[in-house]
């Protein structure tokens, strides 16, 4: 018998944002299609079940085309309309530039901007012909400004929002809904994975990740251009990066990134 529930699709969701997110569709009555790495993510596909709603996970690499490909035919060959996509898929790996491995760079690439586009693609293409869907790109603050110690990350961020902009624009009209989600440090294990605990910002206060991925689920419930994640106090510093000077921002974000010898 086929479901009468939605479907979501959410890449990235093993644990982390990714997970809390699942967690706010199947809360809301959505099945959830779901991917990550690991075997973590049939784990996370469980605890969703918990949540009685059904839950079809998939493990890829999300840096390969063949791993994007295969989760994009995993849910396709659920046979059902995709009624909304979360990209949430996304690292980073702290240190200087000038010493990090080019195959690190190029994975983050790979993973935020490859892999976010070419899913992008099949999901946009997939929900015109419905004439209804919503996308959520997962973004980061760090878009809006420059990320010493994070040279490759903040920029792949800044891309995902570009992109999330000109895609909403593109789509209008069509009844498919694009919306950024940009959190601020969030207390998932982001920064450890990324080598980063021992920074500034990896031992900072974070924003709680159910209150974000409440956010960034109820602004693409709400057809919203783009929501900032976490509390006031990071929303007013979004707003603030819109006028200081990006040397200044550049400084600020080096001292918080730059992991101690």
């Amino acid at each position: 018998m086929t479901s009468i529930r939605k479907l979501a699709l959410i890449t990235g969701a093993s644990s982390g944002l990714g997970f809390e997110l699942a967690k706010q569709f199947a809360q809301n009555g959505y099945d959830i299609a779901m991917s990550g790495s690991s075997e973590r993510i049939f784990e996370a596909a469980d605890a969703i079940r918990n949540l009685n709603v059904e839950a079809y996970p998939h493990q890829a690499d999300a840096a390969t085309y063949d791993g994007v490909e295969s989760f994009w035919n995993f849910a396709a060959q659920l046979g059902r309309p995709i009624d909304s996509a979360v990209l949430n898929v996304g690292i980073a790996i702290g240190g200087a530039f000038a010493d990090m491995e080019l195959e690190d760079n190029l994975r983050i690439i790979a993973i935020n901007i490859t892999g976010t586009v070419h899913m992008a693609k099949r999901v946009v293409q997939h929900m015109l012909p419905n004439q209804q869907g919503r996308i959520l790109i997962v973004s980061s603050v760090s878009a809006t400004l420059p990320t010493p110690y994070e040279t490759v990350y903040g920029p792949s961020k800044a891309f995902g929002f570009s992109f999330a902009e000109s895609l909403r624009e593109e789509l209008r009209g069509t009844g498919i809904t694009v919306t950024a989600l940009l959190p601020g440090a969030t207390d998932t294990d982001f920064h450890r994975n990324a080598g980063m605990a021992t920074s500034a910002i990896g031992s900072s206060k974070k924003n709680d990740k159910t209150l974000v991925a409440r956010q960034g689920f109820e602004a693409l419930m709400n057809d919203e251009d783009h929501v900032i994640g976490g509390d006031e106090q990071t929303k007013q510093q979004a707003i603030a990066n819109r006028t200081i000077p990006e040397p200044i921002k550049a400084a600020r974000h080096a001292k918080q990134a730059k992991i101690p010898d």
